[in-house]
């Protein structure tokens, strides 16, 4: 009986202390290599998936420039509304087993996404090689 009570309380204690994964959903601020303010990006939870789509563009020409370096279908597609992020599990505190889309290369990578402090990482790979991206909340 008094070990049956040390594994109920281990349990409780165990559970009580697992810290949920934090929650992604919001707007957040892209931004290009030099720092420059590139777009603001929704990011949403759908069915236990990941998703992020372009709701602004900043600092651009155009306010809603077409991809040309988009393949097939996204070819000649206005950039706002694009999906960015799409369909990632959440697994360790990590989204992941989904792709991140860049619409300046028009090229799908595997992707990860995940929380670092105030930050939201965005990581797109092929095999070994990646980029990873520092994205702020957007205020």
């Amino acid at each position: 009986m008094r070990t049956l009570l040390i594994v109920i309380m281990a349990l409780i204690a165990s559970a009580a202390s697992a810290e949920p994964a934090a929650d992604p959903s919001g707007l957040w601020n892209t931004f290009d290599k030099s720092g420059t303010l590139q777009s603001t990006v929704e990011v949403r939870i759908e069915a236990g998936k990941l998703y992020a789509t372009i709701r602004r563009l900043h600092n651009q020409p155009e306010d809603n420039p077409v991809c040309e370096n988009c393949k097939a279908d996204l070819y000649g597609k206005p950039v706002i509304g694009m999906e960015v992020i799409n369909g990632l599990s959440l697994k360790k505190n990590i989204w992941q087993k989904g792709t991140v889309f860049d619409p300046e290369t028009g090229g799908a990578y595997k992707g990860r996404v995940w929380l670092e402090d105030d930050m939201l990482m965005v990581r797109g790979y092929v095999g070994f090689v990646y980029q990873t991206k520092s994205w702020q909340r957007a205020l």
